[in-house]
């Protein structure tokens, strides 16, 4: 009998296929990032995760990825199949030694396959950030990191992240968006130094509308926090922002 066929080890198999799915799993442009940090968790976390695979199983062009607290990972890994699960830290340890630390083979395990870094409510040391990168990179785990300003953003794109997050730190939560000629001087200036380096920009994401024009202005990527956790129907609007991602994926295949 097929180790799978066996009634004891279905689980078990369903788990193992489902992170080989993952494991494969590419990031690509456009793409949409629903960061709820400590706002919410799980039951409440678990069912947003499930809507936002729906949505990347109905969109698979896109990439839809949820960051979440650590204790929450295995959880929303082994209920999705879709989605970019994502941790939303790591420190660039090894096992061993490293109490209260973040270690990077323990997201890997639970499901993660991306991590922010150096957000402004966990910013790094350059040494602790390269080390983190480092780690990532061996892994096989995305890196989202974060940029504060065109001169961070500059600096941080010669270390190659696979997504550069450019978001002024006195944007963040408040619902006003960064300005046009900021979006494009950080497209440009951080294409100019790689081009393979995705960009992200999410300051005060709060409306389907905020999605499509930050994206319309050439961002490969945009997200969310308070727009979704603070709406009256967190799934709606989940759903809203992700229909307008997929509005400028059909009008880029179109070449508008």
């Amino acid at each position: 009998m097929d180790y799978c066929e066996s009634y004891t080890n279905v689980v078990k198999c369903k788990i193992i296929l489902q992170m080989e799915r993952k494991r494969s799993m590419e990031l690509q442009a456009p793409f949409f990032t629903f960061n709820p940090k400590s706002y919410f968790y799980g039951k409440k976390l678990l069912e947003l995760a499930r809507k936002a695979d729906t949505l990347a199983q109905k969109y698979p062009h896109l990439t839809i990825l949820i960051t979440a607290p650590y204790v929450d990972l295995a959880n929303i890994a082994s209920h999705t199949q879709h989605i970019i699960v994502t941790a939303q830290h790591m420190d660039g340890i090894a096992p061993g030694r490293g109490m209260g630390a973040v270690l990077p083979a323990s997201i890997y395990q639970a499901g993660a396959r991306a991590v922010f870094l150096n957000h402004a409510e966990h910013p790094l040391q350059l040494t602790e950030l390269v080390q983190s990168m480092k780690k990532a990179k061996e892994l096989g785990i995305k890196t989202i990191v974060c940029a504060n300003s065109l001169e961070e953003a500059r600096s941080i794109a010669l270390l190659k992240p696979d997504v550069l997050l450019c978001e002024p730190t006195e944007l963040i939560g408040t619902g006003q968006t960064s300005d046009e000629s900021y979006i494009q001087e950080t497209n440009h200036a951080i294409k100019e130094i790689d081009p393979d380096i995705y960009i992200l920009q999410a300051a005060g994401i709060s409306t389907a509308a905020d999605v499509y024009r930050t994206l319309k202005l050439g961002a490969d990527g945009t997200g969310c926090t308070s727009g979704i956790t603070e709406a009256d129907s967190p799934s709606q609007m989940l759903e809203e922002m992700i229909e307008s991602v997929q509005r400028i994926y059909e009008e880029r295949k179109d070449g508008k």
